[in-house]
């Protein structure tokens, strides 16, 4: 008992002599360094109150050895970044291909604030008309496929003249798919995880894809029979492929959200 009231009193008396030289040398205050600086030390209490040297760096964090006020002194900016720029265009067109897009730091992270993400993001894409406008025409092959999102950035149907084509919805039953589809993790690959043997998958073909003569997309099943065994690729990933059965076509869509994927 009187052995802590001692170290009690001790600690009082310490605070009350260092305690006066605080506001002049002590703390953090005008000391935030960046990164890991031995030489960026105060005399002051430390966060687990100890009197003594303490750091100000952003390594003290990790090394549980900043001064008291440190939080308040150097407090955390994470990263702020501006909003996405618009997608651009294919970067190859007339064959299976990406696009991009990008965003911009406005401020960057201080004191271990949060780290600024991915400035970059790229998603499959294909486009039917070739840099100076002429119309690529229609292969033959397997269906190639990407995430429904594509739609809402895809070039209009309008720039590929008219009358336009409205459109239409096939069901498939994945068959078979290729490992590469399931370690894909880039956010412009991630989608392909939906694909799975034994769901049945629902793709859109509409404009640009849809040929105009033929009013069909690319290894889209239309001429063949219930069961058939067809051929698909995804876009943005050549290696992640397979096979899956017809189901049905649906002349009005209704796909849900997941598991739903358009014919480039």
């Amino acid at each position: 008992m009187i052995r802590s009231a001692v170290i009690q009193w001790a600690s009082v008396l310490l605070a009350a002599v260092f305690g006066a030289f605080h506001s002049a040398e002590g703390g953090c205050s005008g000391k935030c360094c960046p990164g890991t600086d031995l030489t960026c030390t105060s005399l002051d209490w430390s966060s687990d109150r100890i009197y003594g040297t303490c750091y100000c760096d952003e390594n003290c964090v990790r090394a549980k050895d900043c001064c008291f006020d440190y939080p308040t002194e150097c407090s955390a900016q994470p990263c702020v970044v501006s909003e996405w720029t618009h997608w651009s265009g294919c970067v190859q067109p007339c064959q299976p291909s990406y696009r991009v897009r990008r965003r911009g730091i406005e401020i960057n992270p201080r004191n271990s604030g949060q780290a600024c993400p991915a400035l970059e993001e790229r998603a499959g894409c294909m486009e039917y008309q070739d840099h100076q406008g002429q119309s690529c025409g229609h292969a033959q092959g397997p269906a190639l496929i990407t995430t429904a999102e594509y739609s809402n950035g895809r070039i209009r149907p309008s720039l590929y003249g008219t009358p336009q084509l409205s459109g239409f919805c096939m069901e498939f039953k994945v068959e078979s798919l290729s490992r590469h589809c399931m370690v894909e993790t880039k956010p412009h690959t991630r989608w392909m995880q939906y694909l799975r043997e034994g769901f049945v998958v629902c793709v859109l073909c509409q404009p640009p894809a849809i040929s105009n003569h033929s009013h069909t997309c690319q290894g889209d099943g239309h001429y063949a029979e219930r069961d058939d065994i067809l051929h698909w690729q995804a876009v943005g990933s050549p290696h992640c492929r397979g096979t899956w059965r017809k189901v049905q076509k649906l002349q009005h869509c209704s796909c849900p959200p997941v598991h739903s994927f358009i014919f480039t």
